[in-house]
């Protein structure tokens, strides 16, 4: 359901920063973004490595859910994982960015890409965008890249970012590696 609100109503909005890339857009959520994030959800190859419990979204509900966990990030913490857009063609293919919910190893900067747009490079790009605007925007050090074991897509896109495997950590009950790019050699490698 999407209420419009009357004219000239004054509701809170998220004015976040935008983020292009040559080929993307990296920007706030929408509430036109519930349905696809929906839809990347449901197919159980992408949610076994981004849901809690590794099992698909089958019904809106949930998947309104999970959207705005992902704006309520920002909301919270002034960052989050941004919604990732096709420049060419507006359309919603994941999200990928800043995560660090309480409890959570480190500052994270994570990626899901919907699977019509797997392979085509588009988490490396946009991670590189958020790994820039991580290290411009806040103190850090490092930032992690948390990845299921079995996970071979996102342990490439980590090491094409210059990452590297640190150690094993526990996620939601399930082993994970956590992969490292520091603030120092992300600077050294744009040299």
């Amino acid at each position: 359901m999407h209420i419009q609100p009357k004219a000239g109503a004054a509701l809170a909005q998220l004015n976040g920063p935008v983020v292009e890339t040559p080929r993307l857009i990296l920007r706030q959520w929408r509430s036109t973004d519930i349905a696809p994030y929906t839809a990347m959800l449901s197919d159980p190859g992408t949610a076994r490595f981004i849901t809690v419990d590794g099992k698909p979204v089958t019904d809106e509900m949930t998947g309104w859910r999970h959207t705005v966990v992902m704006a309520g990030h920002w909301a919270v913490h002034g960052a989050g994982m941004f919604a990732v857009e096709e420049k060419h063609t507006g359309k919603f293919i994941g999200r990928v960015g800043p995560w660090f919910p309480p409890a959570w190893p480190d500052f994270e900067i994570g990626w899901g890409i919907t699977r019509q747009a797997q392979g085509m490079g588009y988490a490396s790009e946009a991670a590189r965008a958020a790994i820039d605007w991580a290290f411009a925007n806040f103190e850090i050090a490092q930032v992690i890249h948390c990845i299921d074991r079995e996970n071979a897509a996102s342990q490439g896109v980590a090491r094409r970012l210059g990452a590297e495997k640190q150690k094993e950590i526990e996620l939601f009950g399930q082993v994970a590696d956590m992969w490292v790019t520091t603030c120092d050699a992300w600077t050294r490698s744009k040299n």
